[in-house]
């Protein structure tokens, strides 16, 4: 019997002090994030973001240490990179319609949308692009890309911002006209015509949709319309002129 109790004496002083090491090790843990948290704080605030990765190397080792500087080289390379992008933009995007499409294939139908986008830099140049994904968000980027790749360049008169003659484009079933307009009217004209102009830098003119109200074809009607302006110096150098003799 005695020899029972000081086995159980034992058992209990050994479990004992394994808890009493346990609970002693976690304290240390804890007491060390939290050393290693205050010091990356003092080092963050202070504006310098590698000494926060040094303090971590003296606690737990280089190697950890080392991924938390490269993780912030590149956050810093991610936020200059974002910053750059943001300043070397000098396309304006402009979601004109988005519709959902059925294509029928032999298992069925398989859904996608459709997206037109105008983009332009209110000097001149603008395009029209329109693409096709599975969601709204691919569409729009595949559009934007097609758009530029359609780009065109405008010809205006430079007193007035405005149109330098009438003209009349088609594209399919759409027909658009455009007129120029003396200074102080702005852009009258509706749909995806007033955003073509406007994106183009057009300030004032008359547009009107004389055909299919459909969005896309008068978007591009309205581009190429643009795009078959002509200036004074246009017809005087077809003509073998100079402009004094084109008007004498």
């Amino acid at each position: 019997m005695a020899s029972k109790a000081a086995v159980q004496f034992s058992l209990c002083t050994g479990k004992q002090n394994a808890c009493a090491k346990q609970s002693k090790s976690t304290a240390f843990r804890v007491s060390a994030k939290k050393n290693v948290a205050v010091q990356r704080a003092a080092s963050l605030s202070s504006g310098n973001f590698f000494s926060g990765a040094n303090a971590l190397a003296q606690s737990s080792g280089a190697p950890r240490a080392e991924r938390m500087q490269n993780f912030v080289v590149k956050a810093a390379e991610g936020r200059r990179g974002r910053r750059g992008q943001e300043e070397e933009k000098e396309f304006e995007e402009r979601v004109v319609q988005v519709r959902r499409v059925t294509k029928v294939v032999k298992g069925g139908k398989q859904l996608s949308f459709r997206a037109v986008v105008i983009i332009g830099d209110y000097k001149g140049r603008v395009g029209v692009g329109c693409a096709k994904a599975k969601e709204v968000i691919t569409a729009v980027q595949k559009a934007v890309t097609d758009a530029q790749k359609e780009l065109v360049t405008v010809k205006l008169a430079t007193k007035a911002s405005t149109l330098t003659h009438r003209v009349q484009s088609t594209s399919g079933g759409a027909t658009v006209m455009l007129r120029p307009a003396a200074e102080g009217t702005g852009v009258i004209a509706g749909g995806s015509v007033r955003v073509v102009l406007e994106l183009a830098g057009v300030k004032n003119a008359f547009g009107k949709q004389l055909g299919s109200p459909n969005a896309l074809n008068n978007a591009r009607a309205t581009a190429y319309g643009l795009q078959s302006m002509r200036q004074f110096q246009d017809v005087a150098k077809d003509r073998d002129l100079t402009v004094e003799e084109l008007f004498s």
